[in-house]
């Protein structure tokens, strides 16, 4: 599996442009994973829905399964987040994994930067950012995209795994 990071602060834009990435990956045929680093306390199922209902009870992990997809929901109950890695290795196999967050880990990144959160530039410091998308033009050696050249970003990260 290869491995290309998103690395920005939060209401840069990271989101937005992955979901666009995404079915540009998608329609080259490979097949796509994602990894989101969340800092918050989140939810990925609903107050009064039975998986919700049973977690909160006590279950350490839900799977709920469809026919058109399953999930599976672990507590931590105390422990200890799993690391990058291990996270990698619960992944089903696949061509490309995107990382969202885990700015310190190791894997090549592009910057995603927009001046209006009033955040420093981070690759001056991350030697693994390998590109930048900005809503404007960024003094630095790295190639630069536009954030809205969805189609430039693609062919840039392909081409820099070696993918394409």
């Amino acid at each position: 599996m290869k491995i290309f990071g998103f690395a920005g602060w939060s209401g840069s834009g990271k989101t937005t442009l992955i979901e666009k990435l995404i079915p540009l990956f998608v329609e080259r045929g490979l097949k796509v994973s994602l990894i989101k680093h969340a800092h918050h306390t989140f939810d990925v199922d609903q107050p009064g829905k039975d998986s919700y209902r049973h977690r909160h009870a006590g279950c350490t992990e839900v799977l709920v399964s469809s026919s058109r997809r399953w999930a599976l929901v672990h507590e931590l109950r105390g422990a200890v987040e799993p690391g990058f890695a291990e996270l990698l290795e619960r992944l089903s196999p696949c061509d490309l994994v995107l990382i969202e967050g885990f700015k310190r880990e190791r894997m090549p990144k592009l910057e995603v930067y927009r001046a209006v959160t009033g955040e420093p530039l981070l690759h001056p410091q991350d030697e693994d950012i390998v590109a930048i998308a900005s809503d404007q033009r960024v003094e630095t050696r790295l190639p630069q995209f536009d954030l809205d050249d969805a189609t430039g970003i693609a062919a840039f990260v392909l081409r820099h795994l070696g993918m394409r």
